[in-house]
């Protein structure tokens, strides 16, 4: 492979990433020679001004990105919601496939496709967001001769995307946000000897197909990957291991990393304590109302009873808010969502 220059910038961000993008766009040249593709957690029926903000934020245009349309240096394309948007031979593509850690667009889902299309050509930037979002893509880039660059994690509203990806990949440079456009800049005008482009695993090409062309896992790797015991939060279908540093995928193909696995499944915890909740406070309303209707009617018995039911439910119900309102606390602490 002759000698090139990087032109593919891929971004991407959660929590916090709106500031941290605009930093980012902030810092870029007028002139500035790479295609820029942004990947956001977004709500999928939701309409993103995201392009609109980062247009404004730069001197580079920013666009939703479009299926079929040429990547442009130059041109910052943002990914719209509920789609992944993945590169092809020097267009970008939008697809509906598996959400990946609950998500549409997914961090990782562009990053690899990157990596698989472009290979060495591309820089990969992790910015603010929880959880260990587009590690594991930031890695296949890395792994194709690409460049990790992060933001510094001190300097991101939430730390979790930039300290999972230190934690797992080498990065080229680790800066605040409004310092991270100057150092892209020269990293794409520096050339770069092709001798070392290496050729993508089995492992990455079929993780990009399954988000490319949405085929389910079962279907092209069936048997070849053990179980992990886990179920899926999207769809409860049982979960394979098809990395060893934590990444799970069902037969559909919804994806998970350990961590955020973690947390789908805290949120499904929490969600059954609340139910239990509400079935303890009517339980209480109700026995309350029937120890009333026994002490019209002078039943005794069924008065004490009804009042002992009612008076175990409510301090159960008591002790369970609490222990949910901590932790509710814990979360926003944290910075999770």
């Amino acid at each position: 492979m002759p000698a090139f220059r990087r032109d593919v910038v891929v971004a991407g961000a959660s929590a916090g990433g709106v500031e941290a993008l605009r930093a980012l766009v902030r810092s870029l040249p007028a002139d500035f020679p790479a295609a820029v593709l942004v990947a956001m957690h977004l709500s999928p029926s939701a309409h993103s001004a995201l392009p609109l903000i980062l247009d404004r934020s730069g001197p580079l245009p920013a666009l939703p990105a479009t299926h079929g349309a040429p990547l442009r240096p130059g041109v910052i394309h943002v990914a719209p919601p509920d789609h992944h948007l993945l590169t092809d031979d020097g267009s970008m593509v939008l697809t509906g496939g598996p959400t990946e850690n609950g998500h549409r667009p997914a961090i990782n889902a562009t990053f690899r496709s990157a990596a698989v299309t472009a290979g060495p050509r591309v820089i990969g930037v992790i910015l603010s967001g929880a959880l260990d979002d587009g590690a594991l893509g930031l890695r296949s880039i890395v792994d194709r001769g690409g460049l990790a660059v992060v933001q510094d994690p001190a300097d991101a509203l939430y730390s979790g995307m930039p300290e999972s990806a230190l934690a797992l990949v080498e990065a080229e440079c680790v800066l605040p946000a409004a310092e991270l456009g100057a150092a892209l800049d020269k990293l794409v005008r520096t050339p770069v000897d092709g001798a070392d482009a290496r050729p993508p695993s089995p492992a990455l090409l079929l993780e990009d197909r399954i988000a490319r062309d949405g085929v389910r896992l079962g279907s092209v790797a069936p048997g070849e990957l053990p179980p992990s015991g886990y179920t899926c939060p999207d769809c409860q279908g049982a979960l394979m291991e098809v990395d060893a540093a934590g990444q799970y995928r069902c037969r559909i193909g919804h994806a998970w990393s350990a961590e955020a696995l973690l947390g789908a499944h805290d949120t499904e915890f929490q969600r059954a304590l609340w139910t239990a909740l509400r079935s303890l406070d009517e339980k209480a309303a109700l026995a309350e109302r029937l120890r009333q209707n026994s002490e019209h009617r002078n039943h005794g018995l069924l008065v004490h009873r009804y009042a002992g039911t009612a008076k175990e439910c409510t301090a159960a119900a008591e002790t369970l808010r609490k222990f949910l309102l901590s932790l509710t606390e814990e979360q926003e602490l944290e910075g999770l969502p």
